[in-house]
């Protein structure tokens, strides 16, 4: 039997891949801590070294690469499990031949998000569901750093394969970061990409890999096929009037009761519509259409299928991605409007009752929506909602009921093709097909509701 450190018990190491790359934010992004503060009620993780620096875990990043690899191969493990190793439940399974290092960012800024819960029946916050988080600023950077172990007859070209997918689920955005990734926040892109290999069996390379030195540059060549069933539906829309989604607080303590939440982009503040606001309409809309059409039961059975739920001790993750999106030409954003309480006894003003509001007026938004694994009822569900962001019904923010909110559509995208177009008053769709396919979708929502 061999000794327990003879060669024979190696890993048999031939190759080391290198790869380094920048992650830079393109949207904030939470890495929380698990605890919570006297400033806030989630609060980020940073280095212990500064007490400031940004920390990106290897574990969030291996978790994220994991999963994206999963769905890529429509559900299937096998290069999941060769680029990772086996799952916590697999007795059997090796261990990653990917090592992931932690990365300390380079501090840029954060923002501060108040969210509340809605009460669907309402429309009004609930008792004690308001918290805050902390996030940091688009354009934080996280130095990446991976080594991926090749041993001696082990499938080189599969993990070449396989680690070729989850950094290019990193380039495209498809890959998420942190918390409430379905919610538009960690979206990211990478730059300045590195793969170096390093031949082990060779005496040089072997010394340049132990000194830190440069290896041979390669590039890791085609990836897989892309097996996730998405349906992408896109919709470019016009800001009928004013938008008003509240910042936390205003820009400084002199300043207006209420401002619209602006996200810097470019070092520069921007109004933006959040992910959050836009799903919480969208889900009490589509809770309120199920439940007239099919009742309460159906209606939280397809809205917690599409939306996630929390409530139940088998919690569900959403299948629905909304990206935060940018409100841009923008005609006016530094306007303070002044308004008064009305004693609706009397009919004058109530004493103390003087607040001021600077909403985000005009301009464009491009709203982007995913749904994983779609049922054609869920395409027709989702395509009702469109049409009441389309024609103003479903207005988005507060203050919707002094006129603020409401969009009108423009141009709307299925998986990229354009579908339909607003000329004037009228809806032009670009060819038959189209029309009829998204009427199919509705009949399917329709017989579904008559099962």
């Amino acid at each position: 039997m061999a000794e327990f450190w003879s060669a024979e018990r190696s890993r048999r190491i031939v190759k080391r891949l290198v790869v380094t790359c920048d992650l830079v934010l393109q949207t904030p992004a939470h890495f929380g801590n698990g605890d919570s503060d006297e400033l806030t009620d989630m609060p980020l993780l940073v280095d212990p070294a500064d007490g400031r620096s940004p920390l990106l875990t290897g574990a969030s990043q291996a978790g994220s690469l994991r999963a994206y690899l999963k769905a890529r191969e429509g559900g299937q493990s096998v290069h999941e499990v060769l680029l990772f190793g086996g799952a916590k439940e697999d007795d059997q399974g090796e261990q990653s031949p990917l090592i992931i290092d932690d990365s300390r960012g380079s501090f840029v800024g954060m923002e501060k998000r108040h969210g509340v819960k809605i009460n669907a029946q309402s429309r009004t916050a609930e008792h004690d569901a308001l918290y805050d988080l902390h996030l940091w600023e688009v354009g934080t950077r996280f130095p990446l750093h991976m080594e991926l172990i090749i041993r001696e007859g082990k499938n080189e070209s599969g993990l070449k394969i396989a680690l070729a997918t989850a950094l290019e689920g990193l380039s495209d955005g498809s890959i998420r970061l942190g918390m409430r990734k379905r919610r538009g926040f960690g979206k990211v892109s990478i730059e300045s990409l590195s793969v170096q290999e390093y031949e082990l069996s060779s005496p040089n390379w072997l010394m340049a890999w132990l000194k830190g030195e440069a290896g041979a540059p390669i590039t890791l060549g085609a990836s897989l096929p892309d097996q996730r069933n998405l349906w992408i539906l896109s919709a470019d829309f016009a800001v009928d009037g004013s938008l008003l989604i509240r910042a936390g607080e205003g820009q400084d303590d002199t300043g207006p009761d209420m401002v619209h939440l602006h996200s810097k982009r470019n070092s520069a503040p921007k109004p933006i519509l959040s992910g959050t606001s836009l799903t919480g309409a969208l889900r009490a809309r589509a809770y309120k259409i199920i439940n007239t059409l099919k009742g309460k039961q159906s209606a939280e059975s397809v809205v917690d299928s599409l939306f996630g739920q929390m409530k139940n001790k088998t919690k569900l993750a959403s299948r629905l991605t909304v990206d935060e999106c940018e409100i841009t030409g923008a005609v006016v954003t530094n306007l303070v409007q002044n308004r008064v309480s009305i004693d609706r006894f009397t009919g004058g003003a109530r004493d103390s009752a003087l607040f001021s509001q600077q909403p985000a007026w005009g301009g464009e938004v491009r709203i982007t929506i995913r749904l994983i694994n779609p049922e054609e009822h869920e395409k027709g569900l989702l395509l009702l909602l469109l049409k009441d962001l389309w024609t103003g019904d479903l207005p988005l923010g507060g203050e919707s009921s002094v006129g603020r909110g409401r969009l009108k559509g423009i141009r709307a995208e299925i998986n990229g093709q354009t579908v339909m177009t607003a000329v004037g008053d009228r809806l032009q769709f670009s060819d038959d097909r189209q029309k009829i396919t998204l009427e199919k979708h509705v009949t399917a929502l329709k017989d579904w509701t008559l099962s």
